[in-house]
């Protein structure tokens, strides 16, 4: 089963109109960061992953994943209790 989680749209950081999505399922974790024309999905194998760390501000917090082959990811914008729940998940 898949968990869809999506950045709050008044976080600022690019989230207004193209708001950052992560969906973790028992294989990958996807980020999902949609554009005016098109879409840049990154799809990472949990074996991949080497770290997850939450970068937490008063309301919000980013999720930052980093794979084993020195990929970094930034997923800007979530409440802060989704981003602990997504570290849990991946972790």
């Amino acid at each position: 089963m898949a968990s869809e989680f999506t950045a709050c749209r008044v976080s600022g950081d690019g989230n207004a109109a193209f708001p950052d999505k992560i969906i973790i399922n028992d294989e990958y974790v996807i980020y999902c960061k949609s554009r005016v024309i098109g879409r840049k999905d990154v799809k990472i194998r949990h074996e991949a992953i080497g770290c997850v760390t939450l970068n937490k501000h008063l309301v919000f917090a980013d999720v930052i994943i980093e794979t084993r082959g020195g990929q970094v990811i930034t997923a800007h914008g979530f409440m802060r209790s989704d981003a602990e729940e997504i570290v849990s998940l991946i972790g």
